[in-house]
């Protein structure tokens, strides 16, 4: 007789060494931790992690053909810096998908996606009364990634995941850039608002808004002149 072995029960995949490295890396990166431009030290981080500098090499070259780090000759590893240019590049496939995402949502279930987008909207709120700018950040973060994902396109949501960690680190910018913390809560609370009264009109406008003012806010931010 086979025994049918439920998803939570299921064996767990066991992670080597370099992978948990990479994973910690990468979290590193998005909070900003390991800043745009820093570069890695190979005998602090070993001794960090407790590990032989094998694994942690490992570690890094996989986060090289990731795009996060850098090699540079004769130099060693550094944290990649995203240009202007990134940062355009970023927002405009960012739009792309989460206008495509929105508008699955808007001719599906509503209300569902609603109710799922309360649950970061409300983290973000508390976040934001307590005045916790990395809370606010990675709900921030939460509310577009449950949008994308309530979509129901598994080809959005892949593609919403190739710019997860770009996207983590241009949040890290942008943290301080709401002088009103509220301001950033109130722009997720209305695109909410919009998907759970079925208002596709407005919607999509909050939505392209949204992400005009995200763009405006990092250049301000860059380049304090560059923005009127």
């Amino acid at each position: 007789m086979t025994t049918l072995v439920p998803e939570e029960f299921a064996p767990l995949e066991r992670q080597s060494t370099a992978e948990l490295i990479a994973e910690r890396l990468r979290i590193a990166i998005m909070r900003g931790v390991l800043a745009p431009g820093a570069q890695l030290g190979e005998a602090s981080l070993a001794a960090q992690f407790a590990v032989s500098r094998g694994p942690l090499r490992e570690a890094m070259q996989r986060l090289v053909s990731e795009g996060l780090l850098r090699s540079e000759r004769n130099r060693g590893i550094f944290v990649i810096e995203l240009t202007d240019d990134d940062v355009l590049d970023v927002y405009r496939s960012r739009s792309a998908i989460e206008r495509a995402a929105l508008e699955c949502i808007m001719t599906g279930d509503t209300v569902t996606a609603y109710r799922r987008l309360l649950v970061p909207v409300a983290v973000m709120t508390e976040a934001a009364a307590r005045g916790d700018v990395v809370a606010v950040t990675d709900a921030d973060q939460d509310f577009h990634e449950v949008l994308v994902d309530c979509s129901g396109s598994p080809r959005l949501r892949r593609a919403m995941r190739t710019l997860l960690l770009e996207t983590r680190m241009l949040l890290g910018e942008l943290q301080g850039a709401y002088p009103d913390l509220s301001e950033q809560v109130r722009e997720h609370e209305v695109l909410c608002a919009a998907i759970g009264a079925g208002d596709a009109p407005a919607a999509y406008r909050l939505i392209d808004e949204h992400m005009h003012d995200a763009v405006t806010r990092l250049m301000a931010r860059r380049d304090p002149g560059s923005v009127e």
